[in-house]
């Protein structure tokens, strides 16, 4: 089983590595340590499996991932990280990783995942694990404020209408509120979210899932 690790932490990657390479029939073929890495190492290692931290210094982990499931040969992706909380989950999930565990899991725990993912499957660790049922049967709604956790209810909804490309005009036919009502709920959005223009609004909402009218 060829692995191939996705971490900034040198330390922590090569821990990782003499965990997986004391097991039979692990080799990891390659390491990277940032997000823009990845598509080059699959292509040249060709790994059965891509261990990935979500924290990465050019992008998230998240954001490689979907990367990789978007292009014309996906290979399956678990998630090791710190991140506990539910947005990193949500997203995650979105974007198509197979596996979830935070880091601190023993060596067991992390083989386990790793051959499960590598054969198909799928594996979180017992933490993460209890989140998804309420997360996904949460709805949309609930996945909007599991993302961006900062923002109201109402700030949500408009977010997702934002991502779908709605102008305030129609956000505000939508929800039944004043196009005036649109405007402050947009400007305190972007003051939460810590972006400049609607485009850049628009291009983190999508990048974590939201817009998608289906």
């Amino acid at each position: 089983m060829r692995v191939l690790i996705v971490d900034d932490h040198p330390l922590f990657r090569s821990g990782l590595r003499a965990a997986l390479e004391s097991a039979d029939g692990v080799e990891v073929v390659a390491e990277a340590e940032t997000a823009g890495a990845v598509p080059g190492a699959v292509a040249r290692h060709r790994p059965d499996v891509v261990v990935m931290d979500v924290s990465l210094p050019d992008a998230s982990g998240i954001e490689a991932t979907r990367r990789l499931m978007d292009g014309d040969t996906p290979v399956p992706v678990l998630m090791l990280t710190m991140s506990d909380d539910d947005g990193s989950l949500l997203a995650a999930l979105q974007a198509g990783a197979r596996g979830y565990l935070v880091k601190g899991a023993g060596r067991d725990e992390v083989l386990y995942a790793v051959r499960t993912v590598a054969a198909g499957g799928a594996v979180f660790g017992k933490v993460m694990a209890d989140r998804i049922t309420p997360l996904i049967t949460g709805g949309r709604q609930r996945a909007a404020e599991a993302l961006f956790p900062a923002l109201t209810v109402r700030e949500c909804e408009v977010l997702t209408l934002v991502a779908r490309g709605y102008d305030n005009r129609r956000i505000a036919r939508e929800l039944y509120v004043a196009e005036k009502t649109v405007r402050n709920h947009v400007t305190h959005i972007f003051e939460k979210l810590q972006v400049a223009t609607r485009a850049e609004a628009v291009a983190l909402a999508r990048d974590m899932g939201l817009g998608d009218e289906r």
